[in-house]
């Protein structure tokens, strides 16, 4: 599993590997990976907070401020959050004395979140859950969720659930990484077995209408090496008005056979081609004696370094800001991490960017590496060697 990370103590000790496959249905065609570890497993103590990540934080704050201008928003509206991680997001609805939620199933990260005053209820989101908060009153004006519905294996009963918790004239907001965009950037390395499904906007579509709801606009972003935000509301609401936008990417998307098998199948390819261009890169250096390590310990960077058999032969260790990483080891490949100090101490000749959709901040953040002639790999989409 992508964030089982390991303890020393750990290392001793056997680990279970699990196959890794992207199936698509030929019907609906959503993208999804089977269902091996029950999301309590993966969830209920987790290694990711948010709000590590600067130009994360910069790009919440933009949303934060363009939707609350669009809606309207203000202290007699409800923002509920689904998935609100570490209150990254709500801290900018809360600035602006907005009344916000959080429903956050990782115990350990909706702590820090609740330290901020940012009131988080500690559960896994479903109807269930949405009919026990109707009940008391409480529902959204606004609800997001920001990179949280690739993670639902009950994919249907949680769409059920915002049907439920939205206000009548209420509005959805979710991002999530675009398939379109996974695909022809060659990023198999965000398909891990936390991540359930793979949205294209014509999957997605048929999902929300089955529960009553329609999408009425989209945004194209750059995040997550290319992802979209889609707004929805209940299909009955006629104020909202499908854009312009849907309608163009949909056609794009039937253009490219999304609603094709067909448009599927070459994936493999460029990621097995990606697959040996790697190894030949790592190989080469091993043989001229030249040091790499990496930078950070995403989930998607166990993905790659598993598929292309990379351990701490070739990747000497890894570092990242997030201390709740520091000190443990990379699942599979046992790769150490530490923190972003060790850099300047080991002085390598290249830094390995596993989180690459924030290359652009890591590579401002690690300019210093040039001093000694250090120079960056980017994995994704292509091997690319920037000095």
């Amino acid at each position: 599993m992508s964030n089982s990370y390991l303890k020393k103590e750990q290392l001793e000790k056997g680990e279970s590997f699990y196959p890794l496959h992207a199936y698509v249905c030929s019907q609906c065609f959503l993208v999804q990976v089977k269902e091996y570890e029950l999301p309590q497993n993966i969830f209920s103590d987790y290694a990711y907070f948010s709000s590590y990540s600067d130009s994360w934080l910069k790009h919440c704050k933009n949303y934060a401020e363009q939707i609350i201008t669009r809606l309207k928003l203000d202290s007699s509206k409800q923002v509920i959050e689904i998935a609100s991680n570490d209150g990254y997001l709500l801290q900018f609805f809360k600035e602006r004395n907005i009344p916000v939620l959080g429903i956050e199933p990782a115990a350990n990260v909706a702590k820090v979140a609740q330290e901020k005053s940012i009131p988080t209820l500690v559960k896994f989101f479903g109807s269930q859950v949405a009919q026990e908060l109707k009940e008391k009153k409480v529902q959204g004006d606004l609800l997001i969720g920001n990179n949280v519905l690739a993670h639902v294996p009950g994919l249907n009963d949680f769409v059920r659930g915002m049907q439920i918790l939205l206000k009548p004239r209420g509005v959805i907001t979710m991002e999530f990484p675009h398939l379109l965009r996974l695909m022809e950037s060659n990023q198999f390395d965000t398909i891990y077995h936390e991540h359930f499904s793979y949205f294209s906007l014509v999957a997605v579509e048929k999902v929300f209408k089955a529960q009553g709801l329609k999408i009425f606009d989209v945004e194209e972003l750059k995040t997550h090496g290319g992802s979209l935000r889609i707004y929805a509301a209940h299909e009955e609401d006629s104020e909202k008005q499908i854009s312009q936008r849907v309608v163009n990417l949909k056609k794009k998307e039937t253009e490219l056979h999304f609603e094709d098998l067909k448009g599927y199948t070459q994936f493999s390819v460029g990621v097995q081609e990606l697959k040996a261009n790697l190894l030949r890169f790592f190989l080469d250096c091993k043989k001229e004696g030249k040091k790499i390590v990496g930078y950070g310990a995403p989930a998607k960077g166990n993905t790659l370094l598993n598929f292309c058999g990379i351990r701490s032969e070739f990747l000497n260790f890894t570092v990242d800001r997030s201390p709740h990483k520091q000190g443990q080891f990379l699942p599979g490949t046992h790769i150490p991490i530490y923190s972003v100090e060790e850099i300047s101490k080991a002085k390598p000749d290249y830094l390995f960017v596993l989180p690459w959709n924030l290359k652009d901040e890591i590579i401002n953040q690690m300019a210093f590496i040039r001093e000694w002639g250090g120079k960056f790999v980017i994995p994704i989409p292509k091997l690319e060697i920037l000095e």
